[in-house]
């Protein structure tokens, strides 16, 4: 086994960072993105995003392995762009995120289609698309793929993914990989679903996928599922003769938002190598948030400071349905002043809100942070994972921007559309077009 040692914590790059006073991205002072693309708007580092895949893609050298990045965690064309500049694959999960793959440059072969409901055309359009695998989560799901694949004469690539009943010990609205869980097939009921796939027309049985959930910062459920799953694979390969070309160890890795420390992703890999040791195919690996949750904030303005007999409130413009987050899973997200605070500035206990009508509108409760004042911009931290991407236009708030940084420069790759554009959406019906 060839472990890896821990990487130096300069290993990644930081994106966000003081000068000269002023909170910059990379080389760019974030009040001139404000005054150019207006707040609240998302700001990503193409640096910080370079450098995790960079090391992502270290911490598995001399092994035959795919990455693919988890477009859901951030799917702005830009974002997938930088990825596939350096070689990536995407993990998509509708037909909407092939596409976007496809039109970002992600080639077809590098392609992974997850999820639990993939429709017959979404199936067929990423079989003309030719994608490298399917990863199949049921039986009826297996007997789709079959008949829409026979009926293009067409052969698809399947990994059935396995669910090994590995508790990841994370939130349970983001753990994958239990019993009780809706995704993959139980793994006592695995391999009749592999003879399955064997016996039915146009499907070629290529690999074992698995994915245990969302923000593990420990490896030890990795090391077990791991374990689990090429376990399995051995046995149908051994037992039954299914040639395996690829095993799926999915992603899912955490990183820093409050109190856990992120994953330690040298004992990631090892865990990995160990599992796989022997095993004469690639490994599929697919991060997403750990790609891009670092490498972008959300920039946003106070509105008010309202001080009530027992809260102090910092009213932002930014609310939940810009970065739902905090609302859907209680998450935390650093908040910083871009003026960098005062040298013995005391700390003042805030709840950090948006002006939406809703009380869960919250980005931080009971957060001790420097005095900020009307007007002056903050950033939201680790942001770029699950942030735009799940953005929304309630209260008909049009969606924020979104700009890339590198260097010194900054673009807007994401533009926030006109309250003409938003409106224009919506259709009269017929009946109310014509009144007397």
């Amino acid at each position: 086994m060839n472990e890896l040692s821990p990487l130096p914590a300069a290993a990644l790059f930081d994106a966000f960072t003081y000068k000269d006073g002023v909170l910059h991205a990379e080389g760019v002072d974030l009040t001139r993105i404000a005054d150019a693309a207006g707040t609240p708007c998302w700001v990503y580092s193409h640096g910080a995003l370079e450098s995790r895949y960079r090391a992502f893609d270290a911490a598995f050298a001399g092994i035959p392995h795919l990455v693919c990045y988890a477009l859901k965690a951030n799917s702005n064309q830009a974002v997938i762009r930088t990825f596939a500049d350096l070689g990536a694959g995407a993990d998509i999960v509708s037909e909407g995120e092939l596409r976007r793959a496809l039109a970002a440059g992600v080639p077809p072969e590098r392609i992974v289609f997850a999820g639990v409901g993939k429709t017959a055309i979404e199936m067929a359009v990423a079989l003309d698309a030719g994608i490298l695998q399917f990863n199949v989560e049921s039986e009826q799901e297996l007997e789709r793929l079959s008949a829409v694949a026979t009926g293009l004469g067409r052969t698809a690539s399947v990994a059935l993914r396995v669910n090994p009943d590995v508790d990841a010990g994370t939130h349970a609205k983001i753990t994958t990989g239990t019993a009780e869980n809706k995704f993959g097939i139980e793994i006592d009921q695995a391999r009749a679903v592999a003879r399955r796939t064997a016996e039915l027309p146009g499907l070629r049985l290529s690999g074992i996928a698995m994915h245990i959930g969302s923000q593990l910062t420990s490896v030890e459920p990795y090391r077990a599922a791991f374990g689990r799953l090429v376990g399995f694979a051995r046995m149908l390969m051994s037992e039954d003769g299914h040639k395996l070309e690829r095993l799926d160890f999915g992603g899912g890795l955490g990183v820093h938002y409050q109190h856990a420390p992120p994953v330690d992703l040298a004992a990631y890999a090892a865990a990995a190598r160990e599992a796989l040791a022997g095993f004469p195919g690639t490994v599929v690996l697919e991060p997403g948030r750990w790609m891009v949750a670092d490498a972008g904030i959300l920039l946003a303005r106070v509105q008010y400071v309202k001080r009530g007999s027992l809260k102090t409130f910092v009213i932002l413009d930014a609310a939940m349905n810009d970065l739902i987050r905090p609302a859907l899973y209680d998450a935390w997200h650093p908040v910083r002043p871009v003026a960098e605070p005062k040298p013995g500035a005391v700390p003042e206990t805030v709840d950090v809100v948006g002006p939406i009508c809703e009380s869960s509108d919250v980005i931080a409760v009971g957060r001790a942070m420097p005095p900020v004042a009307q007007g002056e911009l903050v950033a939201i931290g680790v942001a770029g994972a699950y942030g735009a991407v799940m953005g929304s236009t309630y209260n008909s708030r049009p969606l924020a921007p979104e700009v890339m940084v590198k260097d010194g420069a900054f673009s807007v790759v994401r533009a926030r559309p006109s309250y003409e554009e938003l409106i224009a959406s919506d259709r009269l019906a017929p009946w109310q077009i014509h009144r007397p």
